[in-house]
């Protein structure tokens, strides 16, 4: 399924969008830039304070939340991935994350949703998730990528009442779209979007989330109509990359930059923000923040003398730390 939707993309004339995106016009510029956010959106924070090396490492104390932690996934995730049966250990959407909380005294929840399911449907289940699994507990939800529009979505519309949410917590949650959506919708066209629509639901994916991550969608759509909820907390967080040539970032990187600023390759700080910002993490991807970083690269870069600027255990475990130190 994967490589028909590749091929289709591939197949595309050249775009020439590319090239406007990478020396955009002024207009352009006035459009996306972050004055312009700021003046629509009076929620819109400062930038935040840059967090190089902070999570670089384990510290030895963390404290532990008094509520139970629901993990909420992003586009395409998952709980546990099983490619071979009981044959193979399963691949973790949270790799060692869920594992290094619970090892800390921390109740964990991981919610699972439709991957690729509209807003709507992924927060359905998402309350339907944290109900059977929290039974009436309260609960801090912390959210990577469009985990955190599915859990504002949940708590703004559907205001389950068989648990309680405390706080949200999102990481690089496209609040605001993201232009490499955008791009990437323009560059298919809509017979070919048509297409790859046909062939997910072929295989039985659900095809809503993807229109949904568009900047248009999220500023006259989603942001309008989903406030938030004034008795509980929101705190975000975003990240920033500059990818070598041959990242799997770099092309996306490239497209979303002049017109959103800098992003962790898939998502923008600027659209990251949301709420209470705590700050954005430097040098690190949109996979770095759920523990999928490529660890050849790091042991190849350690014999060179360099050294891991982020441990993404240790950022999940401050989260926790923060929310403990605020009584949740």
């Amino acid at each position: 399924m994967i490589r028909i939707c590749i091929r289709a993309t591939l197949r595309a004339p050249a775009p020439r969008l590319l090239p406007n995106l990478h020396n955009p016009t002024p207009a352009c510029y006035r459009l996306f830039s972050s004055s312009q956010w700021r003046k629509e959106d009076p929620r819109m924070p400062g930038a935040g304070r840059e967090i190089v090396d902070e999570f670089a490492v384990l510290r030895e104390k963390y404290y532990t939340p008094k509520h139970t932690i629901v993990l909420a996934h992003g586009l395409l995730g998952f709980d546990e991935l099983r490619l071979a049966g009981q044959f193979i250990p399963g691949i973790q959407y949270w790799r060692g994350i869920t594992d290094a909380l619970a090892k800390k005294g921390i109740e964990v929840i991981v919610a699972a949703v439709p991957p690729s399911g509209s807003i709507e449907s992924r927060s359905a289940k998402l309350a339907e998730s944290i109900a059977v699994k929290a039974k009436g507990k309260q609960v801090n939800i912390i959210a990577h990528s469009m985990g955190g529009l599915d859990s504002r979505y949940m708590i703004s519309h559907l205001r389950p009442a068989d648990f309680k949410v405390l706080s949200l917590t999102t990481i690089a949650t496209p609040h605001r779209g993201s232009a490499f959506a955008d791009y990437m919708f323009e560059t298919i066209g809509p017979r070919r979007v048509k297409r790859i629509y046909k062939v997910m639901e072929y295989f039985g994916l659900e095809t809503g989330a993807f229109s949904q991550l568009t900047q248009e969608y999220m500023k006259t759509n989603f942001n309008p109509r989903t406030p938030d909820v004034p008795d509980i907390r929101y705190y975000s967080y975003g990240a920033s990359l500059e990818p070598s040539r041959w990242s799997v970032f770099a092309p996306s990187h490239a497209i979303i930059k002049p017109i959103e600023g800098v992003n962790d390759g898939l998502v923008s700080v600027q659209s990251s923000q949301w709420g209470d910002y705590k700050g954005t993490l430097v040098g690190v991807s949109h996979l770095d923040l759920i523990n999928w970083t490529n660890r050849l690269k790091w042991f190849f870069w350690e014999l060179t003398g360099s050294k891991r600027n982020f441990n993404a255990i240790a950022f999940y475990l401050d989260i926790c730390d923060m929310l403990a130190k605020e009584d949740l």
